[in-house]
């Protein structure tokens, strides 16, 4: 499961064996974790699900998504490339 990004408290990262699942990020802080598809074409994400997550920590996150997201989907694509 790498990390792809640390930030705020935030751990971004994927996990290496989810088959063939469209771009996507995790995020973990503390007790709480979320999921979010990320969609290229249109510059967009989708909650996929959240645990724990208070509106300030869905902001913040969705926040921290959008200003990495051309970063993390070119690592998407790499690692999903690789096989990891």
């Amino acid at each position: 499961m790498p990390t792809i990004l640390y930030i705020h408290g935030w751990r971004l990262f994927f996990y290496a064996n989810e088959g063939n699942e469209p771009p996507h990020i995790h995020a973990r802080k503390g007790d709480t974790e979320c999921k979010y598809w990320l969609q290229p074409d249109s510059f967009d994400i989708i909650e996929d699900y959240a645990y724990n997550l208070s509106q300030a920590q869905r902001r913040d996150i969705r926040k921290i998504i959008f200003d990495n997201f051309d970063g993390l989907v070119s690592e998407y694509e790499r690692l999903h490339k690789k096989g990891v």
